[in-house]
């Protein structure tokens, strides 16, 4: 027998199980189980985002925390408690979006009176995510249903995959793709910052004080660095002051944000290096000047990104709520 014939024999196992895996994924999951939830999901996240604007980012946020840490299962929904410090009391989650856990919490409710065990929080979420994206502008994408809930959420087990504000560009793209995201991936991805807001203690470092020679960053359009101080002047006393990522058109999905990186008004640090990193500028300069290539783009790496590392069968399970385990684990 070949060497090479063996080495197929040896990965059929795992062939079987990614296409086994797959296979339990499909865009119309809960069409006879849960024919009203798509239905469901419309009307809930209309009134949400027609009554917070904001909401459309936040569950983008959200989403994307989840599905970045050990994959897409909702383990950022979980609450901690006396046995265990669940993943969204860590401090790089503590700036998500309450509307956007309160959505999910309602949608999860309407749900379990419609269909009662049948759809999972890790789904909804997905879902929710996709379409406020829509709703506000964004690509339509396909979104693969069947995902069950993790059976584990833990603190420690963040850091290191959601990337930080004043990261190098190098280590961003380190993270990005440890999860097997390409640059062009993790650039697009990035464009999501078209639409929320950052609390001005993420970028402080870069309008006061920045350094000996210049109070900020030089690489800040002057104008919006001043207009920026000017908003932020009280952010130590105030904790809950920030500022629109994209300061042109906060509240659409568009490639305005690859524009602003050009006109030096990227928000945080780790924008703003999009448009100079010789790695990731190529893509900056693409989206800025073509809104398709863009949502095309976008659309890929979130239909990559919502089936991350995701569960099925005995992976996981569907949770009565979304907040916490059907079983409390005894131990950290």
């Amino acid at each position: 027998m070949s060497i090479s014939l063996v080495l197929l024999l040896l990965l059929l196992p795992s062939l079987t199980l990614i296409s086994s895996t797959e296979s339990k994924l499909t865009t119309d999951y809960y069409n006879k189980t849960c024919p009203k939830f798509h239905e469901i999901m419309q009307q809930l996240i209309t009134e949400k985002q027609l009554a917070f604007p904001t909401t459309a980012a936040g569950t983008l946020r959200l989403f994307f925390h989840d599905c970045m840490v050990e994959g897409c299962d909702a383990s950022i929904l979980i609450s901690s408690n006396a046995f265990n410090v669940a993943e969204r009391d860590t401090e790089i989650n503590y700036s998500l979006s309450g509307d956007a856990f309160d959505l999910i919490i309602q949608a999860k409710t309407a749900l379990e009176l419609q269909c009662p065990g049948i759809v999972s929080c890790s789904d909804i979420l997905a879902i929710a995510a996709r379409d406020l994206v829509t709703m506000v502008g964004g690509p339509y994408y396909e979104v693969q249903l069947g995902r069950k809930d993790s059976l584990v959420s833990k603190a420690p087990e963040v850091e290191g995959h959601i990337a930080r504000p004043n990261m190098t560009m190098a280590e961003i793209v380190s993270i990005f793709a440890s999860s097997g995201f390409n640059v062009q991936e993790m650039v697009a991805l990035s464009g999501a910052h078209t639409i929320g807001f950052s609390h001005c203690s993420e970028f402080s470092h870069r309008i006061f004080n920045f350094s000996k020679t210049s109070d900020y960053d030089p690489s800040l359009n002057p104008k919006y660095a001043q207009g920026l101080q000017k908003l932020c002047e009280n952010y130590t006393k105030d904790s809950g002051m920030a500022a629109f990522n994209d300061v042109m058109t906060p509240g659409k999905f568009d490639n305005m944000y690859y524009l602003n990186l050009q006109r030096g008004l990227g928000l945080l640090a780790s924008d703003q290096a999009l448009a100079s990193d010789p790695k990731t500028k190529p893509f900056v300069d693409l989206y800025a000047s073509n809104q398709t290539a863009f949502f095309e783009a976008f659309a890929h790496a979130m239909e990559k990104v919502s089936v991350y590392k995701i569960k099925i069968g005995k992976m996981g399970e569907v949770r009565h709520r979304c907040d916490a385990f059907n079983s409390i684990p005894t131990s950290n």
